[in-house]
């Protein structure tokens, strides 16, 4: 769940213009369990020249004993699936239909929301399969989605008809998973909402993971 980010103007570094924009000054003011089983957070962080106030209500996860070694280059990659969940924030790793292993993870600065063209910030739902891996990305490693595919076009397609996005909207691309700046594994842990649209997992998840994860390996994202 997520509550609407407050923005205010804050005066650019001398690095301002360089990418990517990385979140300093990061505060958590206030933080409290709801008794719904959810933790609620408001934070304030800058990033380039904007500060940034949210309120994030995150699920409290159960501990999961999925700790056990895994040798990632034993793994058959048509059999592992990853289950994307926006409102957990959690990406699940299944092998044969059995969970291997579950991270924390963060996406688009509104979670809730389906992508729906390029620069909206949101992480897209849908299944969609690994087309790439980069183990140098700027962001520790970086598997690339088929997104856009065919059922991404088609729903893109609608939305420009019933007037939802603009005419000479684009549907964008270059999304995936990947992990953070060094330094910067609180903001997944507290489910800062700091991606362009990608999944962002702690650098030693997405390690782990990107052993698992093949060309072709299956991700299915929801709410």
């Amino acid at each position: 769940m997520y509550a609407p980010a407050v923005y205010a103007q804050v005066k650019p570094g001398p690095d301002a213009a360089k990418a990517p924009i990385v979140p300093a000054n990061f505060q958590v003011l206030e933080e409290y369990k709801d008794g719904k089983g959810n933790m609620v957070r408001v934070i304030r962080y800058d990033q380039g020249n904007m500060r940034i106030t949210e309120t994030i209500i995150k699920p409290i996860q159960p501990v999961l004993n999925l700790k056990r070694p895994i040798k990632g280059d034993t793994l058959i990659k048509d059999s592992v699936l990853l289950m994307v969940s926006k409102s957990r924030y959690r990406v699940d790793v299944y092998y044969k239909s059995h969970m291997i292993r579950s991270y924390n993870a963060v996406f688009g600065p509104r979670p809730m929301e389906n992508k729906a063209m390029e620069g909206d910030r949101c992480t897209p739902e849908g299944c969609y399969k690994i087309k790439s891996k980069n183990a140098a990305s700027q962001y520790n490693k970086f598997m690339l989605l088929d997104y856009p595919n065919d059922s991404t076009m088609v729903r893109f397609a609608a939305l420009k008809e019933k007037g939802a996005i603009p005419k000479n909207a684009r549907v964008g691309g270059n999304v995936g998973i990947h992990g953070i700046w060094k330094g910067g594994d609180d903001m997944i842990e507290m489910g800062v909402g700091w991606t362009d649209g990608c999944v962002a997992l702690k650098n030693a998840d997405i390690d782990e993971l990107y052993s698992f994860c093949g060309i072709g390996t299956r991700v299915c994202i929801k709410k």
